[in-house]
C-alpha cells in the first residue's frame, strides 16, 4: 500500500529538532552507560526480591540510547502501529500522487516535531511494539541532565531511574500474556477506529479546532487520544487506560518500596523531581496536555494509590493475582476502589485464593 508517513523524513526531522544533551567527555559517557548498565542488573534484583515477580522469558539487554536512537527505536514502532491503522481507514486504496508526495511528508515531519519533544524529556521506556518481548531503553542524555539539574547523587539517581523502569521490563516478561494482550487490545483500537459511521479525515479536521480551544484553555484535560476516538474505540481505551494505570502506578509503588531501602537521598530525588513534573511554562504545559503526557502524570498517582490500597488489605501476593490472566486486571471504574476489584477477584472477605 502506499505510504502515509514519510518514516525516514520523521526520524531526520527528530533528529534535526532533538535539542543537544549535557556536555559531557567521552570517559564521562562511557562511564554513564557502564552505571546504568550495572544499576539495571542491581535493580533487577531489587524489584525481583520486592514484588516476588520472576521474567518468564528471556529479554534482551538493557539498551543505553541517546535522544536521535530513542526517536528511531519508537519511529520503527509506530511504523508497526500505524500501518495496520492506515490501511484500514483507507481500504488498502491507493491515494492520489500529489495527496502521497505532500500528505506522507507533512505527517512525517509532524511525527518527528512530536518525537523530538518527547526525546528531550524520556529517561527511559520499555518499549514492546518493534520487538519481542520488548525492549528496556535508558536515555542516557536526558538522565545526566536532569540529575544535574536536582542536584540529585548520580548513583542514587540513576538506580532510582532504573527502578521504575525495571519493574516495567518485569510487569512484560513476569508475565508472559501482557505483552499480546496489550498489542490486541492496540489492535481493537485500530479495529474500532473505522466503525461509527464518520471518515477518520472528519475527525482529524475537527480536532484542529479542539486543539485550538484546547491552547486558550489552561484547565482543559483533553489529549490528541480524546479528539480522534470513535464510540467503540472509547471502550477500548477505557481498558488501555486501566491497564496503563495499574502499570505505571505498580512501577511507582515499588520505587517508593524499594527506594529507602537502597536509595539513601531518595526522599529528596522524589521531592525534586515531583516539582519538577508540575514545573514548565505555559507553552509547555499545553504541549504536555495536547500530547497527553499530563494524563500519563495522573496515571503515576492514580495508579500507586490503587496498588497501595490493594497491597494493604491482601498484600503482595495477593495483589499478584492481578496478573493471573486479562481478567483479573481492574477495571477502569476499580482503579478509585480498591476494594471492588478485592471482592470481585479474592471473594468479599478478601482473602487469598489457595493454590491450585
Amino acid at each position: 500500500m502506499a505510504q502515509f508517513v514519510d518514516w525516514d523524513l520523521a526520524a531526520a526531522t527528530a533528529g534535526a529538532l532533538s535539542k543537544s544533551g549535557p556536555r559531557v567527555s567521552y570517559t564521562e559517557a562511557t562511564d554513564v552507560v557502564g552505571d546504568l548498565r550495572r544499576l539495571t542488573d542491581e535493580a533487577a534484583g531489587h524489584v525481583a526480591d520486592y514484588t516476588g515477580l520472576k521474567a518468564q522469558v528471556a529479554h534482551p539487554p538493557v539498551r543505553v540510547v541517546d535522544r536521535r536512537d530513542w526517536a528511531a527505536t519508537n519511529i520503527a514502532g509506530l511504523r508497526e502501529v500505524i500501518t495496520p491503522l492506515v490501511s484500514r481507514l483507507s481500504g488498502d486504496k491507493q491515494p492520489g500522487a500529489l495527496t502521497e508526495a505532500i500528505g506522507s511528508r507533512l505527517t512525517g515531519v509532524q511525527a518527528g516535531t512530536v518525537l523530538a519533544y518527547l526525546s528531550g524529556r524520556v529517561l527511559g521506556q520499555y518499549e514492546v511494539f518493534s520487538a519481542d518481548p520488548g525492549q528496556l531503553l535508558l536515555v542516557a542524555p536526558n538522565i545526566v541532565e536532569v540529575e544535574r539539574k536536582l542536584g540529585a547523587d548520580p548513583r542514587d539517581f540513576r538506580l532510582w531511574v532504573c527502578l521504575h523502569e525495571v519493574t516495567h521490563r518485569t510487569q512484560f516478561t513476569a508475565v508472559p500474556w501482557m505483552r499480546a494482550y496489550f498489542l490486541s487490545e492496540v489492535q481493537a483500537f485500530v479495529d474500532a477506529s473505522s466503525s461509527g459511521g464518520e471518515h477518520m479525515v472528519e475527525r482529524l479536521r475537527r480536532g484542529v479546532s479542539t486543539l485550538s480551544d484546547v491552547v486558550r484553555d489552561p484547565d482543559s484535560r483533553t489529549s490528541v487520544l480524546d479528539i480522534v476516538q470513535t464510540p467503540a474505540q472509547r471502550a477500548v481505551l477505557d481498558r488501555l487506560t486501566a491497564l496503563m494505570t495499574l502499570l505505571e502506578g505498580h512501577a511507582e509503588f515499588v520505587m517508593d518500596g524499594v527506594g529507602p531501602q537502597v536509595i539513601p537521598s531518595v526522599e529528596r530525588i522524589r521531592a525534586s523531581f515531583n516539582r519538577r513534573r508540575e514545573a514548565g511554562n505555559p507553552v509547555e504545559k499545553a504541549i504536555r496536555r495536547l500530547l497527553g503526557v499530563d494524563v500519563k502524570m495522573r496515571q503515576y498517582a492514580e495508579g500507586r494509590k490503587f496498588v497501595h490500597g490493594v497491597v494493604e488489605r491482601v498484600g503482595m501476593e495477593g495483589f499478584n493475582s492481578i496478573f493471573n490472566s486479562p481478567l483479573t486486571l481492574p477495571r477502569l471504574s476499580e482503579l478509585g476502589d480498591p476494594d471492588a476489584w478485592v471482592a470481585r477477584v479474592h471473594g468479599p472477605a478478601g482473602t487469598i485464593p489457595a493454590a491450585g
